[in-house]
């Protein structure tokens, strides 16, 4: 047979997955020897052979008739009651079954041993119930050319029978437990019981003699019966009284026993003895050779005469004509008798066999040997051997052909060839296992492709488009589009699974890098990532770090399927400061966008952007507030080791990024100079003599690296007319106007004595939904007691964003929010519980205020408040508000909202992330 793929093929058809049927054979005892019947109908085809019957059936045959029995007296064939009883079953890869049984089988129906009656149930039994179909066959044969002694040698067992009884000896006949029979024997020889077929004992062979009583051996699996005119004796090849023996090179199986037959006066003994060969092949590519011996353990002599020597296939004997025309040959060559077949004739097929997960075939065939001989001129021998033989496993390894169309972006494969006994059964692939039919149920082109010599491929097609790819950047410019595909096959009708890996590569030069662009406001930066085709396979820096899921949400990014748009506060982490001026801040932004799998950099950009941000004050009073910031030049800088010229004047608050200094004119080794009627103060932010991670401090001075100059000017020549008068005014003192910063803080308590508070490392904070949370607003460094701080606004959000949602009001223009159940509690500030109780506000809500579609939230939340810095006696609405209710929450004052509302200096707070948890 031809293995390539390159012969024209007949048609393509979908795989579709086949049903495997099982084939069942029942027995009934057949008393009487009943007509010939014809079951052509049945699909199934019976054949009297030379002392065996053969029956045949076909799968393809559609059944028909049902089966009449009620399966009461049937008795199904397993493997043990096969060889006992003299029965095997074959079958072929297309589901043919083949059963031989011999003549002379534990049921068949014996009229004086020349008329035999076989009657079997068939049942071929498929997935489903209602695939079943059994139906009932039988068979009548007349055979009468019985040689005085027969030898069947078939696949799974080995018979000998002996025609040489004694005429007093009868066939088993039970006998009447009434019956009072004077029997000397069983007197005289405890042994000597009687038995069935009046057989006293038997004596195996193994070759050591083993005498074994007829019960045990019937119960060891050895079949011994006796009809009209013959003994019959039947056992398997692998019993414990058989053995091996090599004859001229041929192993064989031996089966020996002597039985002893108790007549009134006297025993008969009969030996029965039979051979098989288990082997004696030689192969080759292109022929199989059999080797029997002349002289066989069964001959008890040398001087052998040959009477007959036949070939037959399938237990059918064949003419000189037949084995011309196929090319085998039976001769003789010394002391062997030597068969030769050619591989692959039509009198066999060609088998498809798995070992190892690797595809092989082999070629089937079943030759049968008869002879017949006499010894010394006396009776006649006749053996039949049915011998199935396989050849050895010859590779066939599947070849891949890879026919992928790269333009129409489609990989096509065709996997083979194959026999026909071969099914495609599923298909695996990294994400899962379907079976064919989900296959193409999914979209895949699966099909079986059929050749003329009977063999067959599989054509398999899938586009790069398909989510089963896998689509890889392999570098700045070349994708891979690769596919793993598992061919889970399925021999048949073995149900013997083995498969095949497929590996599908393509290397494209298809990539559009993203590319970058920005700009800024007075607040933000605006960057737009413009996707190329990488889509989502890539990661966005800020900075050092990735961005953050909660970072995404923050910085309101909008995506498309072409670009991707984030605008980020200059104020953000991931900024970098560059450089400081008194009324503005330098920062950048540095953005990447990489490949996190292959640690790729795709595209780079940086934008630097001056922000309007006030450095330096300068107040009249003579107090001097300055704003210090780690810049990118001194990575290493923590800002609150930063001091002024009085290493002791340290920052009234600073966090990684930033320092706040608040110092009088006059103090923390402030320089005054004098220049032509201006007054310039000086002083210096600088970094003392400390090194990072905690290294001891240099005994020689330290020229730092971080110098940051503070100036204030004043004007030294100018006069102000003071109008004063003994006489009474006729309005209050007016107080210029001035502008100042001065620090306000949000903090959260541990509880409500509001003694201990969380500090900034201690965050994220996690609180329990049943305990409140505990807030305190202070105005920190400031000692004039006519300022009030009120708040005006405070909301939480599951977002760091001041803007983002969903959001909760607490505090509403300077009251409890009036559409919560949950209102939020101020508590007073007493007396002497601090310096100025003017300058503090506490307030309390209830973790069950965060709620959405009536369930409490369980995520996480941040807590945000505007304040305002009031004068005590200013009358502004928003100074004087009081909440509907008999107790107030600022003063009892009522006023009016009117323009100076909009001049008022706000102060904008967030808390930490608070985490909120029910457990």
């Amino acid at each position: 047979m031809t293995w390539l793929l390159g012969i024209c093929s007949l048609w393509l058809l979908p795989v579709m997955a086949l049903a495997q049927k099982h084939f069942e054979v029942s027995l009934q005892n057949s008393v009487n020897v009943m007509p010939k019947q014809s079951y052509h109908r049945t699909g199934v085809k019976t054949d009297c052979l030379d002392g065996f019957m053969r029956l045949t059936r076909k799968l393809s045959t559609k059944l028909n008739v049902p089966s009449s029995s009620d399966g009461s007296q049937f008795e199904p064939l397993t493997p043990n009651l096969a060889s006992k009883c003299g029965f095997s079953i074959d079958s072929d890869h297309w589901g043919n079954y083949k059963v031989f049984a011999s003549l002379l089988n534990c049921f068949a129906g014996n009229m004086d041993d020349t008329d035999f009656r076989i009657d079997l149930r068939v049942r071929m039994r498929g997935v489903n119930k209602a695939e079943q179909d059994a139906f009932q066959v039988g068979e009548t044969c007349t055979y009468d050319q019985w040689a005085p002694r027969e030898i069947l040698c078939d696949r799974n067992f080995m018979e000998v029978s002996v025609n040489r009884l004694p005429g007093e000896i009868k066939a088993f006949k039970p006998r009447s437990a009434k019956a009072q029979t004077f029997d000397q024997w069983s007197d005289s020889v405890s042994e000597a019981i009687t038995s069935k077929y009046d057989i006293w004992r038997m004596v195996f062979f193994t070759p050591k003699q083993k005498a074994i009583l007829l019960d045990d051996a019937l119960k060891a699996g050895y079949a011994i019966t006796t009809t009209s005119s013959r003994l019959v004796l039947r056992s398997g090849f692998d019993m414990p009284e058989t053995y091996a023996e090599n004859v001229t090179g041929v192993p064989m199986k031996i089966i020996k026993v002597t039985t002893y037959f108790k007549k009134q006066w006297s025993v008969t003994m009969l030996d029965t003895v039979a051979a098989c060969p288990t082997g004696g092949l030689s192969f080759t590519e292109e022929m199989i050779t059999w080797y029997y011996p002349q002289i066989s353990p069964v001959m008890s002599s040398t001087d052998v005469t040959y009477l007959a020597m036949h070939m037959g296939i399938d237990g059918k004997k064949i003419d000189s004509a037949h084995m011309e025309a196929r090319g085998y040959n039976l001769t003789t060559v010394e002391d062997q008798i030597v068969m030769t077949i050619p591989v692959g004739g039509p009198d066999g097929y060609y088998k498809s066999q798995a070992v190892n997960n690797l595809y092989y075939i082999i070629y089937v065939i079943e030759p049968m040997l008869e002879l017949l001989w006499s010894e010394g001129g006396m009776d006649a021998t006749r053996q039949r051997i049915l011998f199935p033989i396989k050849t050895p496993l010859a590779p066939r390894p599947p070849q891949f052909v890879d026919l992928t169309d790269v333009e129409q972006r489609m990989f096509i494969v065709v996997l083979g060839t194959f026999l026909q006994d071969v099914e495609l059964v599923n298909l695996t692939f990294s994400s899962g296992v379907l079976t064919v039919d989900e296959a193409i149920a999914r979209g895949f082109n699966v099909q079986e492709q059929l050749f003329q010599n009977g063999s067959k491929a599989f054509r398999f097609q899938v586009p790069f488009s398909d989510p089963f790819v896998v689509r890889k950047q392999v570098d700045l410019r070349y994708t891979i589009y690769a596919i793993t595909i598992i061919y889970g096959f399925m021999i048949q009708p073995e149900s013997t699974p083995f498969s095949y890996v497929a590996n599908l590569k393509v290397n494209l030069q298809d990539v559009v890098l993203p590319t970058l662009d920005g700009s800024c406001d007075d607040e933000k930066f605006y960057i737009t990532i413009s996707n190329g085709n990488l889509v989502d396979n890539y990661n966005i820096m800020l900075g050092q770090e990735d961005l953050t899921p909660s970072q995404i949400a923050e910085y309101g990014i909008k995506e498309n399927t072409t670009h991707t748009v984030l605008a980020v506060p200059f104020l953000s982490s991931e900024i970098a400061f560059e450089l400081m001026y008194p009324t503005s801040l330098r920062a950048r932004v540095d953005v990447l966008v990489w490949d996190p799998v292959n640690k790729w950099s795709l595209s780079d950009f940086s934008l630097a952007c001056n922000f309007p941000m006030t450095m330096t004050e300068c107040f009249s009073n003579g107090s001097i507030s300055a704003l210090a910031v780690k810049v990118d030049a001194v990575p290493e800088l923590v800002p609150h080791h930063l001091t002024l010229r009085d290493p002791s004047c340290t920052p009234i608050f600073s966090d990684d990024r930033f320092a706040y200094f608040s110092f009088d004119a006059n103090s923390c080794g402030t320089i005054r100079r004098f220049y032509d009627g201006i007054m310039i103060y000086h002083n210096e932010i600088t970094l003392p003599n400390w090194r990072p991670n905690h290294q001891e401090p240099k005994s020689e001075p330290f020229d730092s690296e971080y110098r940051v100059t503070i100036s204030c000017f004043y004007t030294i020549n100018d006069t102000q007319m003071i109008t004063f008068s003994t006489k009474p005014r006729e309005s209050d003192p007016m107080v210029e106007v001035g502008y100042g910063e001065l620090q306000v803080i949000l903090r959260l308590a541990f509880d409500g004595s509001y003694t201990g508070f969380y500090l900034e490392g201690d965050y994220p904070v996690v609180q329990f939904l049943a305990r409140p949370l505990f807030f305190e607003v202070t105005l920190l460094q400031a000692t004039d007691p006519q300022i009030e701080l009120v708040l005006e606004n405070c909301w939480a959000t599951q977002q760091k964003n001041r803007s983002s949602t969903p959001k909760w009001d607490l505090v509403v223009n300077g009251c409890w929010n009036p559409a919560d159940t949950h209102l939020t509690v101020f508590h007073p500030v007493l007396p002497g519980s601090v310096p100025f109780p003017s300058h503090v506000k506490r307030f309390e809500i209830q973790m069950f205020t965060f709620t959405q579609n009536n369930i409490a939230s369980q995520d996480q939340l941040f807590v945000h408040c505007d304040a305002v810095l009031c004068d005590v006696n200013q009358i502004d609405a928003i100074c004087n508000r009081q909440c509907p209710s008999s107790a107030p929450v600022h003063t009892a004052k009522k006023g009016q909202r009117d323009a100076e509302t909009n001049r008022l200096q706000r102060t904008r707070l967030s808390s930490g992330k608070i985490l909120l948890s029910s457990s």
